[in-house]
């Protein structure tokens, strides 16, 4: 088997370096293929193992390949562990990657970068699969950072806008403040476990549970909750949880195959699967699961709020994304790991169909984003327009689609829940479904429905995207719609993850939630007599309301709660205060220590300052070398009379 998942990782990674480096010689043609290939190839190997590991009964696989470095008694090992989770996260990401390479194709077509783009993307898929696949912190951190750094080339991909310089930057600054706390975390564990190995580490994490560490003299903390908070911190910036959230937006700056990529089901997800893979060391801390519980549902239905004055129909989605995330940290916090990993499945599908129907929207309208140039598309783009709908529905977590299994469970874990804030998360989660209707289908009816607010000339060449875009637009919508039934029961009341997710007993939400689970039908129809399903219906009624019916009333009532609207457009002043106090802050630093340091001491001082004392002493003593004779014989007098002092100075005294 090990030479099965050295393929299955390093498949990408030797096309991403054919498309890279040899793009020119195998042309755009060859990029894609390999690339694509090459993904596919990672995906449906991917598949022995989930149906081995997770369908069957092997046993998980956890194995080192080699040691990369050994220094005072600890060892640095590569090696691979395929368990429940990590199989289930290895087929999630390779089928969505596929499918993103498949659309870029059509994309990207016009692109002069078409070869690097391939590239970019199959070595994100391989660094991701390096990140999921891992069995120690050693081998995750390399994934960790390796997603981050391609997400960087990624979102900068057209380097030659200034926005999208900006938003590399941004993204890159904030993830690095969340990978210096992931980092202290991972030193915290080698300082107080001595090893790097997952299994290791988790066998003997219960005997730490109450010791306690001096952090700061005088204030004791235990060390459980600061390994898990400062793990935690990592995750918040790479799932972008509030304040570390403000780098994803921005971000819709990359071509959209990338927001897909990267905002669905890859990048931003490798926090949620990396709680959910430490849950053996967050269940010894509840302080760690509230600070998690509380972050998620602030993020949830604060950043929902956002998606509601959005008119560029990416950060519409991208919002979602964050709200969606929020959603599944406040199941990590929950203890309910299996139902944040559930929605983390489901989500992948939906959330990759909508940023990919977005994008077929845009090819159509010449790369318009602005919802307020649209409506009216549903008669030219049936099958966007079809799958949308879909992935909508999906999202808004509507009875029989993907999402309805998920998003519920998480809410009512959260019900069930005992962890301090859970009252707060529950309150959040609910609000948000009213919230997350009312922006997807604002989204669904500004693009699609209503006027058309198009010229004619776009109107002129309006057609369907070709079937290279629609074709992984059907085939993820199909787990959109039926991926949530087939598999609710045996991932969250089922043996489906085994060992690999670790619940105390005090904190099992999921198995009081199974004791009122009467399979997929009793769940549908228990769930259409719920509060989430007439929040959800009532969001879809005031979005047509307000979108179809009385589309004057929006500006009425953003000019009624104008301080709360200029207060969302402003998203909540985050990106303000980071750019004055943070960014500003450093050049004012970086200003004073270049004034100070540079201009007066190394310049000024140093540089000038010891060429000025030259020309001073050369002035002073140029004066001896006046020409005249009798200076020099004044001066030969004045050095004798000094010398016979001195001699009978030496002979008297």
């Amino acid at each position: 088997m090990g030479t099965l998942y050295l393929v299955i990782i390093l498949a990408p990674l030797v096309a991403a370096i054919a498309a890279g480096l040899f793009g020119k010689l195998i042309g755009r043609s060859g990029a894609h293929w390999i690339t694509s290939g090459a993904v596919a190839l990672s995906f449906f190997l991917s598949l022995v193992p989930f149906w081995n590991i997770v369908i069957g009964t092997d046993e998980p696989y956890n194995e080192n390949l080699y040691t990369w470095l050994s220094s005072g008694g600890l060892n640095f090992h590569i090696g691979f562990l395929v368990d429940e989770l990590s199989a289930t996260m290895m087929v999630v990401v390779t089928f969505v990657s596929w499918m993103v390479h498949i659309y870029t194709v059509g994309y990207m077509h016009d692109d002069p970068g078409y070869q690097r783009f391939f590239s970019y993307i199959s070595l994100f898929t391989f660094a991701m699969l390096m990140l999921v696949m891992s069995n120690n912190f050693l081998q995750l951190f390399f994934g960790w950072e390796a997603v981050g750094v391609v997400s960087y080339l990624l979102i900068g991909f057209w380097y030659t806008r200034p926005t999208a310089i900006y938003a590399n930057l941004k993204a890159f600054l904030v993830n690095r403040v969340g990978d210096f706390g992931f980092l202290l975390g991972i030193a915290a564990v080698v300082m107080y476990f001595d090893s790097l190995d997952y299994l290791e580490v988790f066998a003997v994490a219960a005997n730490f549970e109450h010791t306690m560490v001096s952090v700061i003299p005088g204030a004791d903390w235990s060390l459980m909750t600061m390994v898990c908070l400062l793990l935690f911190v990592g995750a918040m910036g790479k799932s972008a949880q509030v304040p570390l959230h403000v780098w994803l937006p921005d971000s819709m700056e990359g071509p959209t195959p990338i927001s897909a990529l990267i905002h669905a089901a890859t990048m931003v997800t490798a926090g949620i699967f990396m709680v959910a893979r430490m849950s053996p060391l967050f269940e010894l801390s509840e302080t760690a699961l509230s600070t998690v519980l509380i972050i998620g549902s602030i993020t949830a239905f604060f950043m929902g709020l956002l998606g509601l004055v959005q008119n560029d129909i990416k950060r519409v989605v991208a919002y979602s994304t964050l709200s969606q995330l929020g959603y599944m940290t406040v199941a990590l916090g929950a203890s309910a790991y299996a139902a944040a990993i559930f929605h983390l499945f489901t989500h992948a599908f939906f959330k990759a169909l909508l940023f990919l129907a977005a994008g077929s929207v845009i090819i159509a309208l010449h790369h318009e984003q602005d919802m307020r140039k649209m409506g009216g598309l549903k008669r030219y783009m049936p099958v966007t327009y079809w799958t949308s709908l879909i992935g909508s529905l999906a999202l808004i977590g509507f009875p029989g689609f993907a999402g309805f299994f998920s998003k519920d469970a998480i809410i009512e874990a959260v019900h069930y829940s005992q962890i301090p804030g859970a009252g707060i998360a529950y309150a959040a989660v609910l609000s948000g479904v009213f919230i997350t209707a009312l922006y997807s289908f604002r989204l669904v009816f500004m693009v699609f429905h209503g006027p058309e607010r198009f010229d004619d000339h776009t109107r002129e060449h309006l057609h369907e995207s070709p079937k290279v875009v629609t074709i992984p637009l059907i085939a993820l919508a199909v787990p959109s719609v039926i991926a949530g039934a087939l598999f609710v029961g045996d991932m969250l009341f089922g043996e489906y993850f085994g060992s690999s997710i670790v619940v105390h007993a005090e904190h099992d939400v999921l198995a009081q939630l199974g004791l009122e689970y009467h399979g997929v039908i009793g769940m549908l129809t228990h769930g259409l007599m719920q509060t989430p399903f007439w929040l959800a219906t009532s969001g879809v009624g005031v979005a047509w309301f307000l979108y179809i019916k009385r589309p004057d009333i929006p500006a009425t009532i953003a000019s009624s709660l104008s301080v709360v609207h200029k207060v969302l457009l402003d998203k909540y002043g985050f990106d303000r205060f980071n750019d004055w106090f943070f960014a500003g802050g450093a050049r004012g630093t970086g200003g004073l220590l270049w004034r100070i340091g540079d201009v007066a001491l190394i310049d000024g001082l140093l540089v000038n300052g010891s060429a000025r004392a030259v020309g001073w002493w050369a002035g002073v003593i140029r004066h001896v070398q006046s020409g005249y004779l009798y200076h020099y014989a004044f001066a030969m007098i004045l050095g004798l009379l000094a010398l016979l002092g001195l001699f009978v100075h030496k002979v008297f005294v």
